[in-house]
């Protein structure tokens, strides 16, 4: 048996060894709902990256196995400081954590003076350590109606979930850091009104990191498309939404391993993505080969300075006495 071996018989062996080395090292996995289909079918909690943190702080297991992205294997270990995190492979970044660092944060904040930061979850440590709250998706407008009016704010990194968030808000205070993700920023308005187009009758759920946001938006609202077809939504409220849906088929706008999640819980309705190749390489790193390493070995240790863990802690909790961020914060 090899682990990238694809027949069902070597596939259920590979996810047997799997679950025997978890449980010999006190191990949970937990698995994004980017990552390989395999790698979701065999984590013992499948989710976004704030409800998987807030797992991982409160599972008894020693070990959290984080199937993700760096950032969010981050995240556990701020909110579980005294559990060993694991991330299968130390190269899987985030092009929109990437966009901006401490030293800008800075920057920004010496620019205006007495503004409140709001950090996107989707952030290195250290820019959360820098920040005075973070906030996910689901959860980003009422972060920021909680912030009084008079008060500027600097929002980062995601340009598209800023101008969202000024939209809902009616906030006109706010700077945007123009930061993105390259796999949502190519998920374009042209793409999203050709599939519209092309499917008068589906239902189309929209994450609000996606570049084609806005033009979902104004197709509400110019009427060519009735305002019950579109729903801009966390994953977590793709899910949600998926599970109560009775339409034929809805198109996705996200990265296409949310698809994988939203057929297990809808098996009637047909869900297609907008753009079939938005997909994110650094989600894909962790391969079957890589998880069983890193449960063998204990591979790779993610480890967050103390007094940065601490100040981004404390931003990370205010966001979550705030609003709800559901089971899919992003």
């Amino acid at each position: 048996m090899t682990a990238t071996a694809t027949d069902s018989t070597s596939r259920q062996a590979w996810a047997e060894e799997v679950r025997r080395l978890a449980e010999e090292r006190d191990a949970v996995i937990l698995a994004h709902n980017y990552q390989r289909p395999e790698i979701q079918d065999v984590a013992h909690h499948t989710g976004d990256s704030l409800a998987l943190s807030r797992l991982a702080a409160q599972v008894e297991a020693r070990t959290i196995v984080f199937c993700g992205v760096h950032f969010m294997a981050e995240t556990a270990k701020i909110l579980a400081p005294e559990k060993t995190v694991l991330l299968p492979d130390p190269n899987a970044g985030c092009s929109l954590a990437d966009t901006i660092t401490a030293e800008d944060v800075r920057a920004w904040k010496a620019e205006h003076p007495g503004a409140v930061v709001v950090a996107y979850v989707n952030t290195t440590a250290a820019v959360k350590a820098e920040t005075d709250i973070c906030c996910t998706s689901s959860n980003a407008a009422d972060v920021i109606r909680s912030i009084p009016e008079d008060r500027e704010i600097l929002f980062l990194p995601d340009q598209f979930l800023g101008a969202h968030v000024k939209r809902v808000t009616g906030r006109e205070n706010i700077h945007v850091w123009m930061g993105e993700c390259h796999v949502h920023a190519g998920i374009d308005g042209h793409t999203l009104r050709e599939r519209v187009d092309s499917e008068p009758d589906a239902e189309v759920y929209v994450h609000p990191e996606c570049g084609c946001a806005t033009s979902a938006l104004y197709l509400v609202g110019s009427g060519a498309v009735p305002q019950e077809r579109v729903k801009v939504l966390s994953t977590g409220g793709m899910l949600d939404a998926a599970e109560r849906t009775d339409a034929a088929k809805v198109l996705i706008a996200t990265e296409t391993g949310m698809l994988h999640q939203l057929r297990n819980a809808n098996g009637t309705t047909q869900f297609e993505a907008v753009n079939d190749r938005a997909e994110c390489h650094y989600m894909k790193m962790i391969d079957p080969e890589k998880l069983l390493n890193s449960l063998r070995n204990g591979t790779t240790e993610i480890t967050v300075d103390a007094d940065v863990s601490e100040r981004a802690r404390r931003s990370v909790e205010r966001m979550v006495s705030i609003g709800s961020p559901s089971r899919g914060g992003e």
